[in-house]
């Protein structure tokens, strides 16, 4: 069957942090056959084309390509907004306590079942998630998704030190468990598996180095860990590896840094960690709601991009303070405006659409509304609320009716998802 879907449809051509806000364009409509787009265009062309089509009219709305975030915990999705801590207090309070909880495979499930539901509700159809050192936290990530036939990706998360006993693998243990969780999830269905070790404070240089050869051999995987979050954390690192040239060096000497390499946060580098994650095409996560929240800092985007780096945006869930890529947009604008630059709305959209699907090295299926990509929507509603309406109403162009949603909307602005093909809200 195919789907006529008529609205305000943006797409990208190109990255507008390059080219300016030209880059998008608004077509009226979109085709959409076996999960997958078949045509954009003007509508009465598609009708035309396409008069057996099954049409679905959304008048003015918007319709984008779903929301994607590219770093998020779903395992900290019952302890989000939790009040007062630094990242590593964070950890030691909050965020390792509840983790422990995953060995319990029911458990595991209801939380990888609410995690999808909100994250849905907020129009993200895509998420990059770590999970816990447990294999049930993964297996339940992975079915709810393929449950919902969302394209995600996710690994187990891999420590041997500086964490409860109850969180620890080994180095061995961490190699073996992960290689069998990728060979059993990566590439069914939708589903992508990501070589995890948190970060290098919990992992030993041997458990590093057990991960880096197992992405060695797995070169089509991703790999993700945190970098350079907050200064006491760099300090920390700093003592544990004390003759690593700097924070990203403890993972280049062991194999884990590259093209398909996912850091987290990526605030305070050093000039020698900004080239060579340049020169390695790296991919730097933004994660703007969760670096306020817990005071890590404020990323430098302008910088980072007319440098050429490779950058997603990320919700952090539950240090971000929020399931919505709305409030992450929102946030990122607010952090670039406190280092001098003023994101245009146009580069904000991209950054949650097709800019994550490129650090995901998943642009060529997902993240924008082209002919052969995967057809996973979101439906906007540009006057969800009185205040946001009132704003839209004086709008001349179509970035002065976006950017009131962007910086005041939430999941009252997404009227509907389609995933796949099939509608979902």
């Amino acid at each position: 069957m195919r789907d006529l879907i008529l609205g305000q449809v943006l797409s990208y051509t190109a990255d507008p942090f390059a080219t300016g806000p030209q880059a998008a364009q608004l077509t009226e409509g979109l085709v959409v056959e076996g999960g997958k787009i078949i045509a954009v265009g003007a509508a009465d062309a598609l009708r035309r084309s396409y008069p057996e089509a099954m049409v679905t009219d959304y008048g003015t709305h918007l319709i984008s390509a779903g929301f994607i975030d590219a770093h998020a915990h779903y395992p900290q999705t019952a302890m989000i907004a939790s009040w007062g801590k630094r990242l590593i207090d964070w950890l030691n309070t909050y965020t390792f306590p509840e983790e422990m909880r995953f060995s319990n495979k029911t458990y595991a499930e209801d939380v990888a079942n609410r995690y999808f539901d909100l994250t849905v509700s907020n129009g993200t159809t895509s998420v990059c998630s770590y999970c816990t050192i447990h294999s049930e936290s993964v297996d339940a990530f992975f079915t709810a998704a393929a449950a919902r036939n969302q394209r995600v990706w996710a690994g187990k998360t891999c420590m041997d030190r500086n964490a409860p006993d109850g969180l620890q693998d080994t180095a061995q243990s961490a190699y073996d468990h992960s290689a069998r969780l990728l060979s059993k999830w990566h590439g069914q269905g939708r589903a992508s598996y990501v070589i995890t070790p948190r970060f290098s404070p919990t992992s030993t240089e041997d458990q590093l180095a057990a991960l880096g050869a197992l992405w060695a051999e797995n070169s089509g995987c991703l790999m993700q860990t945190h970098l350079s979050e907050q200064t006491d954390e760099i300090a920390w690192v700093r003592d544990l590896f004390p003759t690593a040239r700097d924070y990203l060096d403890t993972y280049e000497r062991h194999g884990l840094l590259g093209r398909g390499g996912l850091y987290g946060h990526a605030i305070h580098l050093e000039p020698r960690e900004k080239s060579r994650l340049a020169e390695v095409d790296a991919s730097l996560i933004h994660c703007p709601t969760s670096n306020t929240f817990i005071g890590s800092g404020l990323f430098d985007m302008g910088g980072l991009k007319a440098a050429g780096h490779r950058i997603g945006l990320a919700t952090d869930t539950g240090g971000g303070s929020s399931f919505s890529m709305l409030r992450t947009m929102a946030a990122a604008y607010e952090v670039a405006q406190l280092r001098g630059r003023s994101l245009h709305p146009s580069e904000l959209w991209w950054l949650a659409t097709a800019g994550s699907a490129q650090a995901l090295h998943a642009d060529h299926l997902i993240g924008n509304i082209a002919p052969g990509l995967e057809a996973d929507l979101v439906v906007i509603d540009l006057g969800s609320t009185p205040a946001i309406a009132q704003a839209t109403t004086r709008a001349s162009t179509i970035w002065e009716a976006l950017f009131p949603t962007i910086m005041m909307g939430d999941d009252r602005a997404i009227l509907d998802v389609w995933i796949a093909g099939r509608r979902k809200v």
